[in-house]
């Protein structure tokens, strides 16, 4: 009894939860399998380390601000054949984002977009990396915020800290002046320095629209561009199409 307060003592102090809670039962199976001491304790240690690496990926996804979470295990890519599925995969593997590439999902309403952003953003925190997620008018918000009081310099440290940004829904609404140019240096300075996957209903040459100024539209697109991976999704709504084969199964 003595030695195993101590031991979970120990362990406490050494911050080893994982360790704490199956030391006991993994020296049952070390004794039952007639494993030596040095293979105990790699077990002991290998649960504590799995337990961490998963914690730490747990929490990444959870500091990334997903509004839900997506895979492609859900995705139906047979609803969307413009999509390119063997492009997607590759993706998958985070490549893009260890060469500080982009990524532009393009195409009308409900054809997946956002569920594609999700999917190799939560793909990408399994990996370790840090992801954070936005809505296009989510973050300007935040920086105007952030610039009213007089602590934009300060966030803007942090706009480097992910390694992939998804900024969600581009070109659903106008932006401000202010709002596009703070959108602006945030994409900048985001070039070649981390990642990001931007989602938008809009062409390129309809960007003005909703930035305004042509020469800030043409210098954003050329280092939005630059070595991306652009896709162009096609089709009918997805969400409209599962709507109408659910009223179909009422009728």
């Amino acid at each position: 009894m003595v030695n195993k307060m101590l031991i979970e003592a120990y362990l406490k102090k050494l911050k080893m939860p994982q360790a704490a809670k199956t030391y006991e039962s993994l020296a049952r199976e070390a004794a039952d399998n007639n494993l030596d001491y040095e293979e105990y304790l790699l077990c002991v240690l290998e649960q504590e380390v799995h337990q961490r690496e998963s914690n730490r990926i747990q929490r990444g996804i959870r500091q990334a601000g997903f509004p839900v979470i997506k895979t492609l295990e859900s995705f139906d890519f047979l609803a969307i054949p413009s999509l390119n599925k063997p492009r997607v995969l590759k993706l998958m593997q985070g490549e893009y984002i260890r060469r500080k590439e982009n990524v532009l999902l393009i195409g009308n309403s409900g054809v997946g977009k956002t569920h594609i952003a999700i999917a190799l953003g939560y793909e990408a925190c399994r990996q370790g990396m840090k992801v954070k997620f936005y809505t296009a008018a989510g973050l300007i918000n935040e920086l105007l915020a952030a610039q009213q009081e007089y602590r934009l310099n300060r966030l803007e440290k942090q706009w480097l800290a992910p390694h992939l940004v998804i900024l969600d829904e581009l070109g659903y609404v106008p932006f401000s002046k202010v709002g596009a140019e703070l959108l602006f240096q945030f994409c900048s300075s985001r070039y070649e320095r981390g990642s990001l996957i931007i989602t938008t209903n809009l062409e390129f040459p309809k960007w003005t629209e909703v930035l305004g100024d042509e020469q800030m539209t043409a210098a954003l697109l050329d280092r939005l561009t630059h070595n991306a991976h652009i896709l162009n999704i096609n089709g009918e709504s997805y969400r409209f199409k599962q709507a109408l084969s659910r009223q179909t199964d009422v009728d």
